[in-house]
């Protein structure tokens, strides 16, 4: 099979570029939470990079709504609860444990997983919930970190971990709690060594912000954004299919796969279309696209399977 880079998508679809570019504008339409303060902007290094085919011709969505819009439950249920609450969490000195069927098993600090120079990649992101952002990450492929530990042969799934620190992770604390700790997610092992999945440490150039997933998150474009799990601490490759939160949580509306597919509805919404992020009031809803417009790249990961049963 022949990788190839993401397709085009057309401009009516993606954040109109003058919101990009006029910060003023962006400021307003962030929402009282940013003018309130709420939404923190400390400077962030620069990281060393390589341009990339990837994206190439998508447009970014302004930085104040990928970094301020988010799902993080380990910081607060709310999507201002990450940015308000996550700079609590200590990101350095962070290491990975990374076991299982591999001949090879390591925990690593993160200085030794991050390769010097890294990957800009724009890829579209859908969440499960019905709306979407584009964003440019930074990053390295996921299957030169496997390449290390040399999987098994009986290995055919990737197990990912979260961090657990309940001292520095508001939600983790207190009487409720809305999942069981640590998060959990897993892909199967081709989808994992796939090219276009990849670990992130950055965004716009600059390192991960803690309510982004830091210091390391996985992100798989075509599938719904909960499978790119943040702030992994934990790799483990298995014989088995491993557990995922949202699974354990509502086996009936959070299946294993959780590909971007429009003819499959959750059951309680539709999928067929999506809510651009920061696109304003008025921006209509937009198709969605069959694995989040990654079709031609993955379709055959899936040849032959029932992607509704499979879902």
């Amino acid at each position: 099979m022949i990788y190839r880079p993401v397709r085009n998508i057309p401009v009516s679809q993606i954040t109109p570029r003058e919101m990009y570019l006029n910060r003023r504008s962006l400021m307003a339409g962030a929402g009282a939470a940013l003018a309130a303060g709420m939404l923190p902007a400390p400077a962030f290094a620069r990281l060393e990079t390589k341009a990339t085919a990837y994206g190439a011709d998508l447009e970014p969505t302004a930085k104040e709504y990928v970094t301020g819009y988010n799902n993080f439950y380990e910081f607060g249920v709310g999507k201002e609860d990450p940015a308000a609450n996550a700079g609590s969490l200590t990101t350095s000195p962070w290491s990975v444990e990374i076991g299982g069927l591999v001949a090879k098993p390591a925990t690593l600090a993160l200085e030794d997983i991050v390769p010097k120079v890294q990957e800009d990649r724009i890829y579209r992101l859908r969440c499960v919930e019905g709306w979407s952002m584009v964003i440019p990450w930074v990053g390295f492929q996921l299957s030169d970190l496997l390449a290390k530990v040399e999987p098994l042969g009986s290995a055919k799934y990737v197990a990912f971990e979260t961090l657990v620190r309940p001292d520095e992770m508001s939600g983790q604390r207190g009487f409720f709690q809305p999942l069981d700790w640590p998060y959990v997610e897993g892909l199967r092992l081709d989808e994992a060594m796939h090219p276009l999945t990849i670990l992130a440490t950055g965004i716009y150039g600059e390192e991960l912000p803690n309510q982004n997933g830091a210091p390391l998150r996985l992100v798989v474009p075509w599938k719904y954004g909960f499978k790119s799990i943040k702030s992994i601490v934990k790799i483990t490759l298995t014989e088995k299919q491993p557990p995922m939160t949202w699974n354990i949580v509502l086996p009936n509306e959070y299946g294993f796969y959780s590909n971007v597919n429009p003819q499959v509805d959750h059951p309680r919404w539709s999928q067929a279309s999506e809510r651009v992020i920061g696109g304003g009031l008025l921006t209509e809803r937009k198709p969605t696209l069959m694995f989040n417009g990654y079709e031609e790249e993955v379709a055959d990961l899936y040849a032959g399977m029932d992607l509704k049963k499979f879902f």
